[in-house]
């Protein structure tokens, strides 16, 4: 009897350690994820970095911004803030249009495979970023991306979100950096109001933060919730 009573402690304290071992990995692996997608944005600002001088091997020649070469560094530049590359919003018609492809296609991907192709001649990113940098990039490619038509309408830019409810979150979340009208801080250059003409970018830095600034990473949020921050965003003043 006493043997049983035992091994049912025993037992509890083994799966209560496993779970916590468990949560631990998961807050590890969304810090990762988010640190990727910082890098996916900017990534010479997150490791302090100057841009290369030149410019991407894989940017195209008559690409908008051939001639500011740290611009074409940035993987956001090609593959899109929304991650369609030239079937998204970056697509013909738009300033940042390459021709290249997205990277949805490399969502679930293994991690080992995907940095293999950031290393190599056409991202040309092996000798510009360290093993965790690479790592942490390609945690977000893999397990960071966001079906974002889901929850912004491609054709007229309009978040599929409730506005209402995006203004609670909002005031409890948000304003107590950004203000009650989205004008804050000072050194921001654009309102959110005013952002929201790209709200795939938005919504990417609401999840994975901003590259160099003092700002959270929210990949908590339920991703209909920051849709519904995105609706009230869009109805704050678009000038500071």
């Amino acid at each position: 009897m006493r043997s049983s009573v035992i091994w049912r402690v025993l037992f509890v304290l083994v799966t209560g350690f496993a779970v916590t071992l468990s949560a631990v990995a998961v807050e590890e692996d969304e810090s990762s994820i988010a640190r990727g997608g910082r890098l996916y944005d900017s990534w010479h600002k997150v490791i302090g970095e100057r841009a290369p001088p030149e410019k991407h091997p894989a940017y195209p020649a008559g690409g908008r911004y051939a001639t500011k070469p740290g611009t074409t560094w940035r993987c956001k530049e090609c593959h899109g803030w929304d991650y369609k590359g030239k079937d998204g919003a970056y697509g013909k018609g738009s300033k940042h249009y390459t021709g290249i492809k997205g990277i949805r296609g490399a969502a679930g991907a293994a991690t080992g495979k995907i940095i293999t192709i950031l290393k190599d001649k056409n991202h040309g990113y092996g000798g510009k970023l360290e093993a965790a940098d690479l790592k942490d990039l390609a945690n977000f490619v893999s397990k960071g991306q966001v079906d974002m038509d889901k929850y912004i309408d491609r054709a007229t830019k309009k978040p599929k979100g409730n506005k209402a409810k995006g203004a609670a979150y909002y005031q409890t979340i948000c304003a107590t950096c950004h203000g009650k009208d989205g004008t804050e801080p000072d050194g921001m250059k654009k309102s959110l109001g005013g952002q929201m003409e790209d709200p795939w970018r938005v919504m990417h830095r609401i999840l994975n933060a901003f590259p160099d600034e003092q700002m959270p990473a929210l990949r908590a949020l339920d991703r209909q919730v920051v849709a519904d921050i995105l609706a009230y965003l869009a109805t704050l003043p678009k000038k500071k």
